[in-house]
């Protein structure tokens, strides 16, 4: 049984008051920040706000990240996606100088020996990359739900982000926060949104080949990150941060 057929039939009794409320966010978020980028991995989450997205004709840009070492399945969806929805999905990549340095001083296997070497990684591969796709932008989206983790559980709908950096955004907009994963994907089956096939074979949270793997039924859905690490927070750094709540509604 796959994540669709299992999860599907599932969705919580709020789920029409959800979606409701997570399209008025996303249309108040146009209204209240400009311009806006959608900061997509092409997770199932992602791919649903994409979907709303698009359903809105809302002008929001839509961006990933390709850190050079992404799944064949996630660079497939990711052309699909461009052709399903008729977009551009803007692409930023790491310095390949960067890169270069990083395995040449600690090798290409450096991210399971520790974790501030998988993190020095991360960094290099996501988070130098993410000040580029952000800057200039006065607002993100991100597909965050508050069942994906503790540290998640904490997050608020609409953040202040207070960047030192004046060229990043000032809010952080998370619409999906208490959608369950039943949620997701009853939204994804009724609207035949496309979605990356690993979800099939229950990897549920997807980032680049080495650093994940299918999880069984009962695990935490970060399970599959960084499986050798025993640190239970299993960030890469994207998200975690200082940041101040405004409300639950996109507000200036």
């Amino acid at each position: 049984m796959t994540p669709i057929e299992l999860y599907s039939k599932n969705p919580s009794d709020q789920y029409d008051r959800k979606l409701l409320e997570t399209q008025e966010i996303l249309r108040q978020a146009v209204q209240n920040y400009k311009p806006i980028v959608q900061a997509t991995s092409l997770g199932v989450e992602d791919m649903l706000i994409t979907d709303i997205i698009r359903r809105l004709n809302l002008p929001i840009t839509v961006a990933m990240l390709d850190t050079k070492k992404l799944h064949k399945e996630t660079l497939d969806l990711k052309e699909k996606a461009e052709s399903f929805y008729n977009i551009e999905i803007k692409t930023y990549y790491p310095d390949p100088e960067q890169v270069t340095e990083y395995n040449q001083k600690h090798g290409e296997d450096a991210i399971f020996r520790s974790v501030e070497l998988r993190k020095e990684c991360c960094h290099i591969r996501k988070l130098v990359p993410l000040k580029s796709l952000l800057k200039g932008h006065e607002a993100w989206i991100t597909g965050l739900r508050k069942e994906q983790s503790n540290f998640r559980a904490n997050l608020q709908v609409i953040e202040q982000e207070n960047p030192s950096d004046a060229t990043q955004p000032k809010v952080k907009i998370n619409p999906l926060l208490d959608w369950t994963i039943g949620d997701v994907w009853y939204y994804i089956k009724e609207n035949n949104v496309p979605y990356n096939q690993l979800h099939d074979e229950f990897y549920v949270s997807i980032g680049c080949e080495p650093c994940t793997r299918a999880i069984a039924l009962g695990e935490d859905f970060r399970a599959g990150r960084w499986w050798w690490e025993q640190d239970g927070a299993k960030e890469c750094g994207l998200h975690v941060h200082e940041a101040s709540p405004l409300s639950n509604r996109p507000t200036k």
